[in-house]
């Protein structure tokens, strides 16, 4: 499970990237790049990373899901995603 700084850094970061998205367009669609410098370095897409919503371990992301594959398997097989189910052949 991670920090709870690391998490609260996340989520940081996508509240500024949707405050600054609609800015970020007009600045790049005017090729006004000395005025995307000016902006914070965290409202970047590109800064973001995916990671689990429930623990916020950033590696074996399932994006369909939004969930690690491990919290993803401890659901499922409790029954706590609907339409999962164990396969067997």
């Amino acid at each position: 499970m991670a920090k709870e700084s690391v998490k609260a850094r996340q989520r940081k970061r996508e509240k500024m990237v949707a405050q600054f998205a609609e800015k970020r367009a007009a600045l790049k669609a005017a090729g006004d790049w000395s005025a995307l410098d000016q902006l914070p370095k965290n409202s970047s897409k590109v800064r973001l990373k995916n990671r689990c919503q429930l623990t916020g371990r950033p590696k074996g992301y399932m994006r369909f899901f939004g969930l690690s594959r491990v919290t993803f398997r401890d659901m499922a097989l409790a029954g706590k995603i609907p339409g999962v189910k164990k396969a067997s052949w």
